[in-house]
């Protein structure tokens, strides 16, 4: 059962737990809205498709956010308790650092379970969603193979360029088509105005056109035949478009029994079991490490008595984006089948849990113990520096 000072700490890493994540989610999100939208002009696709790209994005910038939003989350909670000297109060009346990490466990355990589910069941079908977003611009599947003002291809025997367009495709002007058949005609026309019209076939549109001049060739004709008409309507066989492959062809697109069941697999062939096992053995490790978040954040929030450094802060960003690092260059590692990824990426792990412990270790049971004192004193030394070097220049500039 939750005591109140369980609640008061759990209020405490709530609110920068979630608003870490949420602007963390928003940065990455906005970053990539950018290149998104690029994306999606220079290919002719509907400004619609951005949101659903981003939307299939969402769960891996959590995967990433999470792990973060908890070690702050918990690293500013205990900082504020430890600036106030209400941290000295709670020890004071018998409540010792494991007892006040109940809560930070709690949220570590629960997050933990979260993206877990994330990595391992929800990213690789969202991932797989916006690689087929992806396909389906570049192959024209959404209705970007036709873009204002180029000269287009449909298929092997058509060329299309349309200088305008308007109301969503419905009103087109400046049209030029040409076309050949494989016995050697060919068809090109130029129109003032033009719309699209759909038929019973699904393969074959209708373009409907007006106020133009048609053009028809044949190896059999003296001259070509040239025709101006009031209304004409063409037909074109839309290209066949390329079905998308199937899930599980990139990196990073199975879930974790099929990581499971692909690496154990004989049939598999040595190099997808080396990439199967380094991915499988990455996403655990990533996930495993959230639990040790918790003292590492304590480790780090407690600044030296009388002193309100937030270096802690900082360096707790480095350490878990460095680690994140590492075990990136551990998984292409045990995917190149050199070092088993056991030892690229559970190697790092146990290094990384080691140095948590004794940081804990060291706050935790050594009086006046702080795991980074030395850090501390040289950014302090080398701010007071900053500052003398300053403070005269000032002065003179006063004067």
């Amino acid at each position: 059962m939750l005591t109140a000072t369980d609640r008061y700490i759990a209020r405490l890493i709530a609110l920068p737990l979630f608003g870490t994540l949420t602007i963390a989610a928003m940065l990455l999100i906005l970053d990539k809205m950018r290149r998104l939208f690029d994306f999606v002009a220079s290919e002719g696709g509907p400004v619609s498709v951005v949101w659903q790209m981003l939307a299939n994005l969402i769960p891996e910038y959590l995967s990433l956010g999470i792990p973060i939003g908890l070690m702050l989350g918990i690293l500013l909670a205990f900082r504020k308790l430890a600036t106030t000297s209400e941290l000295d109060v709670m020890r004071a009346l018998g409540l010792s650092y494991n007892r006040l990490l109940r809560v930070p466990f709690m949220f570590a355990v629960a997050l933990a379970l979260v993206n877990l589910a994330i990595v391992g069941f929800v990213q690789p079908y969202a991932r797989y969603a916006y690689e087929g977003l992806q396909f389906e611009l570049r192959s024209g599947a959404l209705g970007a193979s036709i873009k204002v003002g180029e000269f287009t291809n449909l298929g092997n025997r058509m060329t299309m360029r349309i200088e305008e367009s308007r109301d969503k495709g419905a009103d087109l002007s400046g049209i030029f088509v040409r076309a050949e058949s494989r016995d050697g005609k060919s068809v090109a026309v130029t129109a003032e105005r033009g719309r699209f019209l759909a038929t019973d076939d699904p393969d074959v549109i209708i373009l409907r056109l007006s106020n133009g001049v048609l053009v028809h060739n044949a190896p059999d004709f003296r001259v070509p035949r040239v025709l101006s008409f009031t209304a004409h309507d063409l037909p074109i066989d839309l290209p066949k478009i390329e079905s998308f492959r199937r899930r599980g062809g990139r990196d990073r697109e199975l879930t974790i029994p099929e990581l499971v069941r692909v690496g154990s697999d004989a049939a598999t062939s040595p190099e997808v079991r080396n990439e199967t096992r380094a991915n499988f053995h990455f996403r655990l490790v990533e996930v495993a490490m959230m639990l040790l978040l918790p003292l590492l954040a304590v480790a780090l929030a407690v600044p030296p008595k009388r002193s309100t450094s937030a270096l802690g802060v900082f360096l707790s960003i480095v350490m878990v984006v460095t680690y994140h690092k590492v075990n990136e260059y551990g998984e292409a590692l045990g995917a190149l089948g050199r070092i088993d990824p056991l030892i690229t990426l559970w190697g790092p792990f146990l290094l990384f849990a080691a140095l948590i412990l004794w940081m804990y270790h060291t706050v935790a049971f050594v009086p006046g113990g702080q795991p980074i004192g030395a850090l501390e004193r040289g950014a302090a030394k080398a701010g007071a520096m900053v500052k003398g070097w300053f403070s005269p220049r000032q002065r003179r500039q006063e004067a």
